[in-house]
């Protein structure tokens, strides 16, 4: 989940500044006030706070969970961090804690009990409202059911769901007795869902008869059916009726299952219990995309979720219990655990499944009209996408409740900045934060406290020692360097799936050794302390010994209308040169000329450097995505490499793999008209 921008001076122009009362009413300053006694020190301004953070980890850690008072036992009693190096820092070794607990405590204050949790959409704009007495209800019904099928702490469910209410019910419940959430959308193939989920022996699957899909009901039972044929621990499947309400919960897989309606799993009362495990013990396994090999199961536990997810939510984005979140995420994302953060903060939340264009390009917005949205978290290739479409997004709008925006997955072009406060609203808090599947949460990001400049990260979130490292390690200022986390963070994985010794976690994470995280993205800090990602250091390109961040390029061509989408490599040949293609996708009628060429090249030249513009400049059908909707750099340049064993991308990790077989036979013509 990194970003990255083409900045312009931060002197130059502030795109939000809060007010000394909104900086005083927010809740990171009301946790600074909190902390300033035991801390002895004060703390006025984010600075103070942020360096408090990372100098005194200890006791930063141990203010959250008393601030936020978080249910568990032992927290007193417990040292915060057993072990300070990393990796595998150990927190709060004596202390027990439910994640589920911690969020559905909401259900049992007066003032929230009733109100809305989760908000579900449908496409033609009707909905379904679940509030928080609801949802415990049906997490209590749905976790009696999961132990009457025997699971039991530290098993797994599976679950193939669109965003759904069912999905977050589905977490919860799975949390509530201690076992171990995993969850992949619908729209991966089976054997995609199949190559995450079997290497975790799952006793049960909760999944869907369908979703619907710009209009269109897809149905998904045989799909269903495949998964569960390709799990051989699999005892027992939970069907979520979507499509089809009547219709019976039974799917033919050839296999001794037994299969349950999940509507029917939620309506049998049974009273909320919350079975409290150790603090580092799992929640749920997070997947990364494997592309090139096969998906890194990533184990997140229950306390570092807990206490991450409130500092991230609650203090940096300012939110709470009034506030309504939407972010329309596919289940696959690690954003769409934001869903479930926010709850645990005391927010509502807004489900939707559907598609971001079914009554125009501007649909999300009208999400955010009709719910009354303080806080819309999206992917920046959306708001780019209802920028060029030219549209007015205020028309018959209400956006007086919304309070922020959050930007990620993909760079935010400056135009598009600005764009968001002249057409949506000029005093929303336009942010962005860098963080990753990797800590499901952020490194980098926005705060309440502190002017936002024009294509910079506000800083790095509490608790986070970021640096950007040279060559030899050290850190730097005002210059490009390798992204490097010198603290621990209890958000760091409890450990990688099957790595029973641990070395795969080392090899991911420590390449500088022990102590050191290396993200593995180039980043700017600069002495002002904002930071800016130019992304990922194996996609970064290297012209003539400079590095260069793709995204320079992708900026800079985001006003050329004729191009819907491009792509940029990096290739390192046989003979020690270096080719620089430009892969361009034309908008319909467009052809590449001459013309067109000459003003991608200028447009380059004048908005970045010569150094940016491209050797070729070639048309494609589409560019490869992940189905996070990120640009595959990394394996597309395996592709054009002189070493064939880079040729394997997994085609089942990619949204349109018809875009991915026309880059490798490119690639392969391209090599054979060498030969």
């Amino acid at each position: 989940m990194s970003t990255a921008f083409a900045p312009e001076s931060p002197e130059a122009t502030i795109t939000w500044n809060p007010t000394p009362e909104q900086v005083r009413s927010s809740r990171m300053a009301d946790f600074a006030r909190y902390s300033e006694v035991p801390a002895g020190r004060s703390l006025p301004d984010f600075h103070s706070l942020l360096d408090w953070s990372v100098t005194e980890v200890e006791a930063f850690w141990r203010s959250i969970q008393s601030y936020f008072d978080v249910i568990g036992e032992g927290f007193d009693t417990s040292e915060v961090l057993k072990e300070h190096v990393m990796p595998f820092a150990s927190w709060f070794p004596g202390a027990r804690v439910n994640f589920a607990e911690n969020v559905l405590r909401h259900a049992h204050n007066p003032l929230l009990a009733n109100e809305p949790a989760i908000y579900q959409v449908e496409e033609d704009g009707s909905h379904t409202v679940l509030s928080w007495v609801q949802l415990e209800s049906q997490v209590a019904s749905l976790a009696a059911i999961f132990k009457e099928l025997g699971v039991e702490r530290g098993d797994r469910i599976a679950a193939v769901l669109p965003n759904v209410p069912e999905a977050i019910i589905g977490l919860l419940a799975a949390a509530s007795i201690g076992a171990v959430w995993t969850i992949n959308s619908p729209d991966l193939s089976a054997e995609a869902s199949i190559r995450r989920v079997k290497q975790l022996e799952p006793k049960v699957l909760v999944a869907s008869d369908g979703y619907v899909f710009g209009g269109k009901e897809i149905d998904r039972r045989e799909h269903t059916a495949e998964v569960e044929a390709g799990l051989p621990s699999l005892s027992a499947t939970v069907l979520v009726r979507i499509l089809d309400t009547q219709r019976e919960p039974g799917v033919v897989s050839g296999k001794d299952v037994k299969r349950l309606a999940f509507d029917e799993c939620v309506n049998k009362p049974h009273a909320p219990a919350y079975e409290r495990v150790g603090f580092n013990d799992p929640l749920w396994i997070l997947f990364s995309s494997g592309t090139t090999g096969e998906p890194k199961g990533i184990v997140h536990g229950h306390g570092g979720m807990v206490l991450d997810g409130l500092k991230n939510i609650s203090l940096h984005q300012d939110i709470g219990p009034g506030d309504v979140y939407y972010v329309a995420a596919n289940t696959s994302w690690m954003v769409w655990n934001t869903l479930v953060q926010n709850l645990l903060a005391g927010a509502s939340v807004v489900t939707y499944a559907g598609s971001p264009k079914v009554t125009g390009k501007d649909h999300h917005f009208q999400i955010i009209s009709d719910f009354g949205v303080t806080m819309f978290a999206t992917g920046a290739a959306y708001l780019t996408m209802v920028e060029k479409a030219g549209i007015d997004p205020r028309a018959g709008r209400d956006f007086s409740a919304l309070r922020s925006i959050l930007s990620t997955g993909s760079p935010l072009p400056p135009s598009t900045w600005r764009w968001v406060h002249d057409a949506v609203k000029s005093d929303v808090h336009l942010g962005s934060d860098s963080g990753g599947t990797d800590i499901c949460g952020g490194f980098l990001g926005s705060n309440p406290m502190e002017p936002v400049h024009l294509g910079y990260l506000q800083g790095p979130l509490l608790g986070v020692a970021v640096e950007a490292h040279d060559a030899d390690g050290q850190p730097q200022i005002d210059q490009v360097g390798a992204m490097a986390v010198t603290k621990p963070l209890p958000s760091m994985p409890v450990m990688l799936w099957g790595d029973t010794d641990g070395s795969r976690y080392k090899s991911s994470y420590f390449t500088e050794g022990e102590g050191i995280w290396m993200h593995g993205d180039w980043i700017t800090r600069t002495s002002s302390g904002e930071f800016i990602v130019h992304g990922r250091a194996d996609a970064t390109l290297n012209r003539q010994g400079v590095r260069i961040g793709p995204s320079d390029i992708y900026d800079a061509l985001t006003d050329i209308e004729e191009l819907s989408d491009y792509l940029v490599l990096g290739i390192e040949e046989d003979n020690g040169g270096y080719w620089m293609p430009l892969f361009v996708v034309l908008e319909d009628g467009v052809e590449l000329d001459d013309a067109l060429q000459q003003r991608i090249c200028t447009t380059l030249r004048a908005r970045t450097s010569a150094r940016h513009v491209p050797d070729e400049i070639i048309v494609a059908p589409d560019i490869p995505v992940t189905h996070t909707m990120k640009r595959l750099e990394v394996p597309l340049k395996k592709f054009f490499s002189p070493q064939s064993a880079g040729r394997e991308v997994n085609p089942d990790s990619v949204k349109n793999p018809d875009a991915l077989a026309w880059f490798k036979e490119y690639a392969q013509q391209r090599s054979e008209a060498k030969e």
